[in-house]
């Protein structure tokens, strides 16, 4: 069965850095995009970064940009998001997601398979 697992999550001091990790299994990476989401408590689950199928191109949402890069290796279908210039408004469980649309989408909703979630927290 499909499976997405994420690691790389922990707890960082704001301005700090770490590399989210999310390996596939179970099905053939290279045919969906891949997006990453947040959800902090009592918060809804949004949108922070998506790529295409061969990772040329990239979205991220706007609290995110010039801090947050997303790639992806097809041969060890792996999708990772590197987290720059943390912020306590960033702490929140992160997850990787599978959409096989060609192109990226932002609403949760409309994507097929999710890890079970990292956590980042960040302290000020």
């Amino acid at each position: 069965q499909v499976q997405l697992v994420e690691s790389g999550g922990g707890l960082v001091q704001a301005g700090g850095s770490l590399r989210l990790s999310c390996a596939a299994s179970g099905l053939t990476f290279s045919r969906y995009v891949m997006g990453w989401f947040r959800q902090a408590p009592g918060k809804a689950r949004e949108f922070v970064a998506g790529i295409d199928r061969s990772g040329g191109s990239t979205r991220y949402t706007d609290s995110v940009k010039g801090r947050f890069t997303i790639s992806r290796d097809n041969a060890e279908k792996t999708v990772y998001l590197q987290t720059n210039s943390l912020k306590p408004e960033d702490t929140a469980v992160y997850y990787c997601a599978a959409d096989q649309f060609p192109e990226v989408r932002t609403d949760p909703n409309r994507y097929d398979y999710w890890g079970q979630g990292t956590q980042v927290t960040v302290s000020s």
